[in-house]
């Protein structure tokens, strides 16, 4: 059954070619299918367009297939094009004539617009947990061993001294900017495109606040053209934002591929954590966090790809969009996967107490010594100088101390206000109104 079909038999080849995996990727909307649906048949109750009776006997339908989805039990049945098409059919074999009324003042294209972003939503959700959680983790690894020194580097030089409470609480704010992204990706995604139709609105009266409130949006998408014109630039805002968060995880990968290997040695993997090699008996291999790298390092080449699909369409609906969600959708179940992987896999680390006593780091001081200088009263081009010079003479003997006071240095990390900053921005993602949206939709 297509929603489209006149009695004109259309080529299987053209068919399979333009349907490729798509029923099988709107398994993970139907959910939201049928939510969009239950807020449109009550829209349309409003405006006249359906008896109570009939709104009734849809919505309850409706409600069992929601059930059925959430326990992996509905299906799109061969020969069926998508699930739109499935529940129309259902509908029309449960409620007859009534049934066949669902899709007035509608469009797919407004159908999968809203599918996609209430599953967006959704999924954000899932990913604020997962990032909190790892954010969690990092504050609590940087509370752990704020006092353990290690070096920092530029160029891959000894530079100064760093700390572990530094290095794990860096990554700790980047997850706090890359969730601001993420709330603006949301911002922007919560916004109800139901009633633009196929871009153009509809004669019908149909009622576009109620759906919005019944949805729970923030707000809706006013003009009915930019709402169509959403497609694929909403899909690239958000996968923007998990690149983004993708590359936070990437870069802490990166980091401790480098800081476990025997050259450095700053960081312990327990056994448990590692694998080793089928020739080498003395191996201990990060492999976690090198897949875990080029999974984030694979996210973080999404956007790129929806703008290369999307990036030369005019304005209007076109078929390229349905490719979009053959890498977006899974992006999110990767990711999600990838932050509660890199949570458990940090949580193990185990980072080296007196690294910064190896005589390989003495010159990591030497910033320390010029400071001390200039607060006994030396210029400080004078003080540098002086330093220079003893280490190209072979005499520089630092003492190997820090005295960093300033907000988010390695004596003051200031955790605590970085834990307000992601307390503030996850509230203001107010998912509660989604939720209880949700659940007045699906009251029998």
């Amino acid at each position: 059954m297509k929603l489209w079909e006149k009695g004109i038999k259309t080529s299987k080849m053209v068919e399979e070619f333009t349907a490729g995996n798509d029923s099988q990727l709107d398994l993970l909307l139907t959910p939201y299918d049928i939510l969009g649906s239950i807020a449109h048949v009550i829209m349309l109750k409003e405006i006249g367009l359906l008896t109570s009776q009939e709104c009734s006997d849809i919505r309850k339908e409706l409600i069992g297939f929601y059930h059925q989805a959430e326990r992996g039990e509905f299906h799109i049945e061969p020969g069926i094009e998508d699930v739109h098409s499935q529940i129309e059919l259902l509908l029309t074999k449960k409620l007859g004539e009534t049934g066949k009324k669902i899709h007035t003042a509608r469009s797919r294209n407004d159908q999968v617009l809203l599918d996609l972003k209430l599953f967006i939503r959704d999924e954000i959700k899932k990913m604020v947990a997962s990032a909190a959680s790892l954010f969690s983790i990092l504050i609590d690894q940087s509370n752990r061993y704020r006092d353990y020194l290690m070096p920092g580097y530029t160029h891959l030089q000894v530079a100064m001294p760093s700390s572990f409470g530094l290095w794990f609480a860096a990554y700790a704010e980047s997850l706090t900017d890359d969730m601001k992204i993420m709330l603006a990706a949301f911002q922007i995604t919560n916004q109800n495109p139901l009633g633009s139709a196929a871009g153009f609105g509809s004669s019908f009266p149909i009622n576009r606040r109620l759906t919005t409130e019944l949805l729970g949006f923030e707000d809706l998408n006013y003009n009915v053209m930019y709402a169509q014109m959403s497609r694929g630039r909403t899909e690239r805002i958000v996968a923007y934002a998990i690149a983004t968060m993708a590359g936070t995880v990437s870069k802490i990968a990166n980091d401790v591929c480098l800081f476990t290997s025997q050259n450095f040695r700053f960081l312990q993997l327990p056994d448990e954590i590692t694998t080793g090699s089928s020739i080498m008996p003395h191996k201990k291999n990060p492999d976690v966090f090198e897949i875990l790298r080029a999974r984030c390092n694979r996210l973080q080449a999404l956007p790129n790809e929806i703008e290369h699909i999307t990036g030369n369409l005019p304005s209007g609906y076109f078929r390229d969009y349905q490719v979009i969600k053959e890498s977006f959708l899974p992006a999110f179940s990767l990711m999600h996967t990838c932050l509660e992987t890199a949570g458990h896999m940090i949580s193990k680390l185990l980072p080296e107490k007196d690294i910064m006593e190896n005589d390989l780091y003495r010159y990591a001081f030497s910033v320390e010594e010029v400071n001390k200088l200039v607060l006994h009263g030396i210029p400080f081009r004078e003080a540098y100088q002086k330093v220079a010079k003893q280490i190209s003479e072979g005499t520089f003997q630092p003492e190997r101390t820090v005295r960093h006071t300033h907000e988010g240095s390695i004596g003051n990390l200031s955790n605590d206000k970085i834990t307000g900053k992601m307390k503030e921005v996850v509230e203001k993602f107010n998912f509660s109104r989604i939720e209880s949206a949700y659940r007045k939709l699906l009251e029998n």
